[in-house]
């Protein structure tokens, strides 16, 4: 008996599993908004699935310590163990902005009008004020650190357009709007490269961010194959959450406590 496996195998198993849910939805569900919301909840216990425990995923509103609030987001990817607390009301969630890993649009095929409506829903929520605190780490005490990027695309289940011209309108989207990875389950993923760093320099760490988001430039767009589409989406995905961004930077919550007039001892 042979005591390897084709990996390969399992991943072309896993991309026809998915793939036929959402062919399956998108031929038997006939209602625009009972189909836009079966697509958005595939994605989500999908990624729920098969991401590491320490990400949530749910569709939800973006908030910061001043109240401001974003669009709606079909799919964010968020922490709670550096941002402790998350608003839900009558089914609505509200996550602090300074939890968000990632936010996605998620639409039944890629087009130049869904490529602009994904970047407005990303720039409002890469807009809002996120803070940074002190965290002690098995009792050594570490400074604020600079803010994470918010990784933002688009996910559907094809695409009308060809890969130039995907390319043209994701390389048309303002700075704030700017993709950095998406996915048509039917004719492949991909991911935008940039040229361009943060400047260490700017101590105002919600500047220092939203300069990098303006100044940085396109590269190129890579695309993957029609029949791996879902599996390089993964990994590439998983690839920027573990191994470039990290944690989160620890939220101030003395700054949301603002909010009600209470000021919280940071001393026991």
């Amino acid at each position: 008996m042979s005591d390897k496996i084709n990996i390969g195998d399992l991943f072309a198993g896993l991309q026809s599993q998915i793939q036929a849910r959402f062919s399956t939805n998108r031929k038997f569900i006939g209602h625009a908004v009972s189909k836009g919301d079966s697509l958005e909840n595939v994605w989500i216990e999908w990624l729920r699935q098969y991401l590491p425990n320490r990400y949530c995923v749910d569709k939800a509103f973006v908030i910061d310590s001043k109240g401001q609030v974003s669009q709606q987001l079909d799919l964010v990817i968020y922490d709670q163990h550096f941002t402790p607390f998350v608003f839900k009301q009558d089914g609505v969630i509200y996550i602090p902005a300074e939890g968000v890993y990632a936010v996605f649009e998620v639409k039944p095929e890629i087009t130049k009008g869904y490529i602009e409506y994904a970047g407005e829903k990303i720039a409002s929520v890469r807009k809002l004020h996120r803070t940074s605190t002190n965290i002690i780490d098995r009792g050594k005490q570490y400074d604020p650190r600079p803010l994470t990027k918010i990784i933002g695309g688009l996910l559907a289940v094809e695409s009308s357009i060809s890969e130039e011209t995907v390319k043209k309108h994701i390389k048309a989207l303002k700075p704030l709007e700017a993709f950095d990875m998406g996915c048509g389950v039917s004719t492949g993923s991909f991911y935008v490269n940039y040229e361009g760093k943060e400047d260490p320099d700017i101590q105002d760490f919600n500047k220092r961010i939203s300069e990098y988001y303006k100044n940085r430039e396109i590269s190129e767009v890579e695309f993957s194959a029609a029949k791996h589409s879902l599996v390089t989406f993964f990994l590439q995905l998983s690839r920027y959450l573990q191994q470039s961004i990290g944690s989160v930077a620890a939220i101030d919550l003395g700054a949301y406590a603002k909010a009600i007039k209470f000021e919280i001892d940071e001393e026991l």
